[in-house]
């Protein structure tokens, strides 16, 4: 009894002292003004950091960013009032709103945060020295680094397992749809659509760097061979059984990396070295004729003529170095070097795609790397070039950065819906995708039926012949946060409508107008557009500057009869 006495008495005291803090009253007056002062120097330094940037034109609002969130609320009344759908729909439709705009508010708080800029560079600085990376770009060995979708898809569970497709099939939300997470569904579909046309589909899914390279990320692995999804065998049964053709670079690029002893990646990109672009474009081509998929009398015979290449060569930090939101002038990854080979045609011009050529290429980053400037990698040396160049054959394509899931096809789509047949004379489509949209890609389903072209009512400045106007802003496309995509650049689209020029209103008085919202991972004043803001702007014809844009990451407005109209190209003016 004495002993038990002794121990409950010992647990009390325990209890007492570590459950009771005493402090001095003018202690606690101390740390409360202490914590108010700076949360109140934190609020006031961001409100005098906002109002800076709106004197430099930086912002298009004098409203504090703190109290942005309350625009949302008239834009949520408005989609009440002026819906013609029921009650209870009508609500779920401005709430649908108010919780998108809420996402997008606490995005741009964390982005312009001025404390954060100021904390943190250095604090990356000190995680990525650990080997930590952050939560989109993770450090590899001997200076390499991944992007974590790509180790997502190699180390996560079969992206075909009936789990996985039904988690990400209700994996949606009141302001995003869920995914259509069955790529085969896709991809049988635009076979068959394909086929009605007389046109060969062949689907070519493109290696992440870590199925190439594991030994890079992980020692133990000798990186002999190849890792890959546990699904990726059966995705490619199952598209064989459906008689579609499926070109598998990651056999050529091991071979490669077997024989020649060198990296067939960039160490701080997620993309392919130029060589082994190279090496697939040819595998590629030899794949076409194998397959008989070419017209023979459009071959060259004899010694090649045409195309050709300029050697040269291009210096730049990769995307994933990036992500990781280094200081400015950070030495822990410098820029690669790596050598191109730029495609000329006949004239010694740089390579274009060609719409009438017989074989259209959808592809990603990983066909514009090399190609597309803005990316910091050169131009006129990426894949489609390089297949041109092996067939001595004129290739079209259409290409862009993100989302290879829908995102070709998408634009296919819309050019078919709009009455231009991109689709004329082809004989082959080739998809290319990197392999980890597999996983986490949106495999909805596209149709590809040729329309009408209608006339439009909405304003189409001449060709090289730019105007300046004023408008109001009804609709805008998201951007993504900064750091959060592998891409420092980002295109979003506009609906303006009132447009004025010299005071009056133009006789086709909207427009749709794509425009930069990200720039070098910092986001564009038209990022922060909402609708009721007034701009003045510079309209171009979007054909000005198609070739050097088209490519570049965008997001697309909601309403898709909008996505139909000729876009123009948008600068704006402070």
């Amino acid at each position: 009894m004495a002993d038990f006495d002794l121990q409950r008495s010992r647990e009390q005291t325990a209890q007492e002292q570590a459950g009771v803090t005493r402090i001095s009253r003018a202690t606690a007056w101390l740390l409360t003004l202490a914590l108010l002062l700076l949360i109140g120097l934190v609020t006031v330094s961001q409100h005098v950091h906002d109002l800076r940037a709106a004197l430099r034109g930086d912002r298009s609002t004098w409203m504090p960013q703190s109290l942005e969130i309350f625009r949302a609320v008239p834009e949520a009344l408005d989609v009440f009032r002026t819906s013609d759908q029921p009650f209870f729909s009508r609500v779920l439709a401005a709430n649908r709103l108010l919780l998108r705009e809420m996402g997008a508010f606490e995005d741009d708080l964390e982005d312009a945060s001025i404390l954060g800029q100021l904390v943190r560079p250095g604090m990356q600085t000190v995680l990525t020295r650990l080997g930590v990376g952050n939560e989109q770009a993770y450090v590899g060995r001997d200076g390499w680094l991944f992007y974590r979708p790509g180790l997502d898809y190699l180390t996560g569970p079969g992206f075909l397992e009936p789990r996985q497709l039904a988690r990400r099939a209700a994996s949606g939300n009141e302001w995003q749809p869920a995914p259509q997470p069955d790529p085969r569904k896709a991809l049988v579909d635009l076979h068959r659509q394909l086929q009605a046309r007389n046109i060969e589909l062949v689907v070519m899914p493109t290696p992440v760097k870590p199925t190439v390279h594991p030994e890079m990320f992980a020692r133990g692995l000798d990186g002999s061979e190849s890792l890959n999804n546990p699904s990726y065998s059966d995705f490619i049964r199952d598209l064989d059984r459906a008689g579609i053709l499926v070109f598998d670079p990651l056999p050529g690029l091991m071979r490669a990396k077997a024989e020649t002893g060198r990296p067939q990646y960039l160490a701080t990109d997620t993309h392919w070295r130029p060589e082994a672009m190279h090496h697939v474009a040819r595998e590629l081509g030899d794949f076409l004729l194998q397959h008989d998929l070419l017209r023979h009398d459009l071959m060259p015979s004899g010694a090649l003529t045409g195309f050709r290449t300029r050697a040269t060569e291009v210096a730049h930090t990769g995307d994933i170095a990036n992500m990781l939101e280094l200081p400015q002038g950070s030495s822990l990854f410098p820029p690669e070097t790596v050598p191109l080979e730029q495609v000329l045609d006949a004239r010694d011009d740089f390579w274009r795609p060609d719409p009438t050529a017989d074989v259209l290429l959808l592809g990603d980053s990983f066909t514009n790397i090399f190609s597309l400037e803005p990316m910091g990698w050169g131009e006129a040396a990426g894949l489609a070039e390089h297949l041109s160049l092996v067939l001595q054959l004129p290739v079209d394509r259409i290409a862009r950065n993100d989302h290879g899931a829908f995102a070709t096809r998408e634009i296919l789509g819309r050019e078919l819906a709009r009455g231009r047949d991109r689709l004329e004379g082809k004989r082959v489509v080739i998809l290319q995708f990197a392999a980890r949209e597999l996983a986490v890609g949106d495999w909805k389903l596209i149709d590809l039926k040729l329309g009408e072209p209608l006339p439009s009512l909405f304003f189409q400045p001449e060709p090289d012949q730019p105007l300046e106007v004023r408008a109001v802003v009804a609709a805008a496309s998201p951007v993504p946060r900064p750091g959060s995509v592998p891409y420092a650049d980002h295109v979003l689209s506009l609906h303006l409508v009132d447009l004025e020029h010299d005071g009056a209103l133009l006789a086709d008085p909207q427009a749709v107008v794509y425009t930069w919202g990200m720039r070098d991972n910092v986001w564009t004043p038209a990022a922060r557009l909402r609708p009721g803001d007034e701009v003045t702007i510079r309209l171009r014809a979007w054909a000005d500057v198609a070739d050097a844009y088209d490519g570049i990451n965008r997001s697309e407005l909601d309403d898709f009869a909008l996505q139909l109209e000729e876009p123009t190209w948008g600068e704006f003016l402070k």
